[in-house]
């Protein structure tokens, strides 16, 4: 995410939604995080797909501290994230990435996605809304 939107974010306004979000009624979504002694060191969401092949599941966040980059902290959140949404059956897994993001492409190549030819963008409260690519996770893979 561009320096200006992190810098613009209400941090006390995201803590609310969080906890709005976490406090709600699940409806198949769920909260994981990492940690590494009495730290969290990653977190990731993932539920309901809001855009992508019809059932689908949705990983809407994952986020692992760069002190913490190649632990395997970010490989655990995805595997407990993709087990939760697969935990019926076999469905498709999408998810949404800053584009020419290269790490986070690495990251999900290696796990499996593909970039789907989907793109989009998410609006920021500074600047132009950001570009976004898709990658789906077969069912399976």
């Amino acid at each position: 995410m561009p320096d200006a939107v992190l810098d613009g974010l209400d941090e006390r306004l995201r803590a609310e939604r969080h906890r709005e979000i976490l406090s709600g009624p699940a409806n198949g979504r769920t909260a994981l995080v990492a940690e590494h002694g009495d730290r969290i060191v990653g977190f990731a969401m993932a539920g309901e797909q809001h855009d992508g092949p019809d059932g689908s599941g949705e990983i809407y966040a994952i986020y692992v501290d760069p002190d913490h980059w190649g632990t395997g902290a970010g490989r655990l959140l995805m595997d407990t994230a993709v087990a939760h949404l697969t935990a019926t059956g076999p469905r498709p897994v999408v998810l949404w990435a800053l584009d020419g993001n290269a790490r986070a492409d690495r990251f999900y190549r290696r796990y499996g996605f593909v970039a789907d030819g989907a793109t989009g963008s998410h609006p920021v409260a500074v600047g132009p809304d950001v570009p976004m690519i898709r990658y789906t996770l077969a069912p399976g893979d």
